[in-house]
C-alpha cells in the first residue's frame, strides 16, 4: 500500500511516494515537484564482489522523451546512449552519494533514476538526487544519509530557492548545493563573474534549505525504513601493521620527497614490491597491498598536517611552475598550451557557421548549443596503456565543467555569429586537468581572435583534516593529494569573479568555514595564474584566423524569407552552390552567411539583398525591360520585382510609341515615383533625366547611354529622326 510524504519547498509541493512502483528493488520512491516526476530505485547485488578499494556504485539517469511529449529524433525512434546532460546528472548524483556509502559494503550498487514527466520549470536532477537518497535511506543498504540538494539562484539582487528553469537562464549565479544534516557534501555552480562572498552566501542558504527535505526523508525512514546490513570496518591486522612499519621505516618519507611524479611513483612501486616479497609468506598479497596503502595515506596526511606543505615540498598556497604558449598549430583557427607542473593540456579552437550548432535531443529547454568544450584524456597522459574509445563519464564531466567556466565570457551571438568548438587534449596529467583545460581554452580563444569579455583561469583546492578541527587547505593539488586528501574543490573565474565551481569530497562533509578559506585562497591563485597567462597573450587578436570562415549576419523582413528559400529550397540551394557559402535563415529574418572567402560572402549577401529588397519612392535603379505594353514598359528593378514605366515617363519629350524608345532586354535607369495600395510600383525614366540634367557633366549610365542614345549634357537640344530600327535618338549639340 502506497503512502505519500510531502513538504512545501519554495512555494511548491514536493512529494515522496513509497510502496506503489518498483516493489522488488531494495528501495524505490517516486518524487514529484510540480509536474516533474522521477522514479528512483536502489538495488544491491546479493553476492559481494572482489574488494576494489572504492564503492562499487553505478548511477544511471534515464531521460525518457515521452516525459516531455517528444518522440526521439534518432533513426530507430527510441532513446539511445545517454545525452551529455544525463551523464552530468549521473555524476552529480554519484558525487553526492559516494562519500556517504561504506567501502566495506563491497556489493555492486545501482541507482536508476527514470524521468517520467517534466514540466520545463522544475529541474528533474534535484528530484533524482532526493529520490536516490530516499531510496537508499529506506533500503537495507548501509548509508550515512539522508542527503538533499537544492538549486539557489541569484535573481534581481536576491537569493532564490529552486528557481524555475526559465529563471535559471538569467541568473547571475546558479548553485546546486547538496548536504547532510551537519555538512555540505557537494557544490556545482555556474556564474557570471560572481563574488566569492555571494557564492558562499548562496551555499550556506542552500545548506539551510536542505534541512527541511532531510527531515522529510527521516519521517519516511521512521515509517518504512528497513534495518541496515551490518558491515564491519576493515582494519589492518596489528601484526601486519608492525611489519610494514618496520620494513618501510623512513623509506616512505624519502620516497614522498622525490621532486617529480614519475620518480615518486617508481620509488613507491619498488617499496610496494619489496613489502610483498618479504611478507607474502605470512600474509596474502591483497592484505599487504591494503596495509601498504593505509600506511602511505597516513604518511601523506601526516606530512601535510605537520609541515603545512604539499607532498612535493611547496608551501600550502604555492602554485607549481606555469608555462603558456599560443599559435602552436598553423592551420587551426586557434591553439593554446597550458602547463602547470606535471599537468599539460593543449586546447584547439574551431569556428563554424550557425548550421554547425549542436542539436540537443533531451529534456531541457535548449534545443541547440553554439558553444561546445570537449575534453579528451588519452592513456599516455598518465603513462598507461589502455584502449582508446569514445569519451567516458569523466571526460564528459570535465568537458562540461570547462564549458560552464568559459561560457559567461563568450561574446553574444549578435556580436559574434559563430559556432565555437573547443577541444582540450590532456597531454600529461598530475592534478586538475579540468582547470588546466579551462586556462588552455582561454589562451586558445584569444589566439583565435574570439572577442572574449575577460580571460578565465581555474585552480583546484585540496584539504587534509586532522583531529580537533586541524586542517590544511592546499592550492593546486597533485594527483596523489587528490587521492589521499579529503576534498577536490575546483574554482574558475576571471579577475572580477567566479564563473564555475565544483566541490567533491571524500569525507562525510565540510563546513562553510573551510569553503570560505578555500575560496579566498583560490582567488589569490587565480589572479596569479591570470597574470602568468597575460604575459603570453593578454587580449584577443584583432582578427580571426585566415583559415576560419568569414561569417556575416544580415536582417531581412520575415515576410521575405520565402523569397530566399524559394520553392522547395531551390533558390537558397542555387545561391549556396554558385557562391560556395553556407546560408542559415532564421524565422525572425536573421540570415547568416559564411565562407572562407570574403568575396564569396559578399556575393551571396548581394544576391540575398537583391531577392529581398523593398522599393521605396525616390530610389533610382538600373533595371531591365521585360515586357512592352501599349501604354508603357515593364522594368525589373531587382530579381522578382517589376514596375511600370508609363509611356509618358519614358523620356523628357513626347513619345508616340513605346517601341520608339526601348525594347525588351534594354537596361535603363528609372526612379520610383509611387507605390499604390496594391503594392504596384510606378517608375519614371523622365525623372532620372531631369535630375541628371541639373548635375554638370552627369551622364545616364545604361545600355541606351552606351549607344549614345540617351546621354545628356548641359545646353543640349534634340531632334527626332527615324533611325534604322525605327527608334528615335538624341544627338549631342
Amino acid at each position: 500500500m502506497s503512502q505519500i510524504f510531502e513538504r512545501t519547498i519554495a512555494g511548491r509541493i514536493l512529494t515522496i511516494e513509497i510502496g506503489k512502483l518498483a516493489q522488488q528493488a531494495n528501495g524505490a520512491v517516486v518524487v514529484r515537484y510540480g509536474d516533474t516526476v522521477v522514479l528512483v530505485t536502489a538495488c544491491a547485488a546479493n553476492e559481494p564482489t572482489e574488494r576494489r578499494g572504492f564503492v562499487p556504485l553505478t548511477v544511471d539517469y534515464e531521460e525518457k522523451l515521452y516525459a516531455a511529449g517528444k518522440i526521439p529524433g534518432s533513426f530507430f525512434r527510441r532513446e539511445g546512449r545517454p545525452t551529455e546532460g544525463a551523464i552530468i546528472t549521473c555524476r552529480f548524483i554519484d558525487r553526492c552519494l559516494r562519500p556517504l556509502l561504506l567501502k566495506e559494503f563491497n556489493h555492486e550498487l545501482q541507482i536508476i533514476a527514470t524521468v517520467l514527466s517534466v514540466d520545463k520549470e522544475n529541474d528533474p536532477d534535484i528530484c533524482a538526487l532526493i529520490g536516490a537518497s530516499a531510496a537508499l535511506t529506506i533500503s537495507d543498504i548501509p548509508f550515512s544519509g539522508p542527503v538533499s540538494a537544492v538549486h539557489i539562484g541569484y535573481i534581481d539582487d536576491n537569493l532564490v530557492l529552486n528557481p524555475t528553469l526559465p529563471q535559471i537562464e538569467n541568473c547571475l549565479l546558479d548553485v546546486a548545493v547538496a548536504s547532510t544534516r551537519q555538512d555540505i557534501v557537494m557544490v556545482e555552480a555556474g556564474a557570471k563573474e560572481a563574488s566569492e562572498s555571494l557564492a558562499l552566501e548562496a551555499i550556506e542558504f542552500g545548506h539551510e534549505a536542505n534541512q527541511e527535505i532531510i527531515k522529510l526523508q527521516k519521517e519516511l525512514q521512521q515509517a518504512y525504513g528497513n534495518p541496515k546490513v551490518e558491515v564491519k570496518a576493515r582494519e589492518v591486522a596489528p601484526e601486519l601493521s608492525a611489519h610494514i612499519s618496520t620494513l618501510l621505516g623512513d623509506k616512505l618519507n624519502e620516497a614522498l620527497g622525490q621532486p617529480g611524479k614519475l620518480e615518486r611513483e617508481q620509488v613507491l612501486a619498488s617499496l610496494r614490491d619489496e613489502a610483498k616479497q618479504k611478507l607474502v609468506d605470512s600474509f596474502s598479497e591483497e592484505e599487504v597491498d591494503f596495509a601498504f596503502e593505509a600506511r602511505l595515506k597516513a604518511e601523506i596526511r601526516k606530512r601535510i598536517l605537520q609541515g603545512k606543505r604539499h607532498v612535493d615540498g611547496r608551501r600550502a598556497d604555492e602554485i607549481r611552475p606555469i608555462h603558456c604558449e599560443v599559435g602552436l598549430l598553423p592551420r587551426a583557427h586557434g591553439s593554446g598550451l597550458f602547463a602547470r607542473g606535471g599537468t599539460q593540456t593543449l586546447t584547439i579552437t574551431t569556428l563554424g557557421s550557425a548550421r554547425q550548432e549542436q542539436l540537443l535531443d533531451g529534456l531541457g529547454l535548449a534545443e541547440t548549443k553554439r558553444f561546445m568544450h570537449h575534453y579528451n584524456f588519452p592513456p599516455f597522459s598518465s603513462g598507461e596503456v589502455k584502449r582508446v574509445g569514445s569519451p567516458g563519464r569523466r571526460e564528459i564531466g570535465h568537458g562540461a565543467l570547462g564549458e560552464r567556466a568559459i561560457r559567461p565570457i563568450l561574446p553574444s551571438e549578435e556580436d559574434f555569429p559563430y559556432t565555437v568548438r573547443l577541444v582540450s587534449e590532456v597531454l600529461s596529467s598530475n592534478g586538475s586537468t579540468s582547470m588546466a583545460s579551462t586556462c588552455g581554452s582561454t589562451l586558445s580563444l584569444m589566439d583565435a581572435g574570439v572577442p572574449i569579455k575577460a580571460p578565465v583561469a581555474g585552480i583546484a583546492m585540496g584539504l587534509v583534516t586532522g583531529e580537533n578541527g586541524e586542517h590544511v587547505i592546499l592550492t593546486d593539488i597533485e594527483g596523489i593529494e587528490d587521492a589521499c586528501g579529503d576534498m577536490d574543490f575546483k574554482v574558475a573565474g576571471t579577475s572580477r569573479g567566479i564563473t564555475a565551481l565544483q566541490l567533491d569530497i571524500k569525507v562525510a562533509g565540510v563546513d562553510s568555514k573551510i569553503l570560505a578559506e578555500s575560496l579566498t585562497q583560490a582567488r589569490q591563485a587565480r589572479l596569479e595564474i591570470l597574470d602568468k597567462m597575460a604575459q603570453t597573450i593578454s587580449t584577443s587578436r584583432p582578427g580571426i584566423s585566415p583559415y576560419a570562415p568569414r561569417i556575416h549576419e544580415i536582417t531581412i523582413a520575415a515576410s521575405k524569407i520565402g523569397n530566399v528559400i524559394g520553392p522547395g529550397g531551390r533558390t537558397i540551394r542555387s545561391i549556396t552552390e554558385e557562391t560556395k557559402t553556407t546560408i542559415d535563415v532564421r524565422s525572425d529574418g536573421t540570415v547568416i552567411v559564411g565562407s572562407p572567402s570574403e568575396e564569396a560572402v559578399q556575393k551571396a549577401i548581394k544576391m540575398i539583398e537583391d531577392l529581398t529588397q523593398e522599393a521605396k519612392p525616390g530610389d533610382i535603379y538600373t533595371g531591365r525591360v521585360t515586357r512592352l505594353l501599349p501604354f508603357g514598359a515593364m522594368v525589373e528593378i531587382f530579381p522578382g520585382k517589376e514596375g511600370l514605366v508609363h509611356i509618358s515617363e519614358l523620356a523628357d519629350y513626347h513619345v508616340a510609341k513605346v517601341e520608339d524608345v526601348v525594347r525588351v532586354g534594354d537596361e535603363i535607369m528609372v526612379k520610383v515615383i509611387g507605390i499604390d495600395e496594391l503594392g504596384r510600383i510606378n517608375l519614371s525614366r523622365k525623372a532620372v533625366l531631369e535630375g541628371f540634367s541639373r548635375i554638370p557633366g552627369a551622364k545616364v549610365k545604361d545600355s541606351l547611354a552606351s549607344e549614345h542614345r540617351w546621354q545628356r549634357q548641359p545646353n543640349y537640344h534634340h531632334t527626332h529622326s527615324p533611325n534604322k530600327g525605327g527608334r528615335y535618338s538624341d544627338y549631342n549639340k
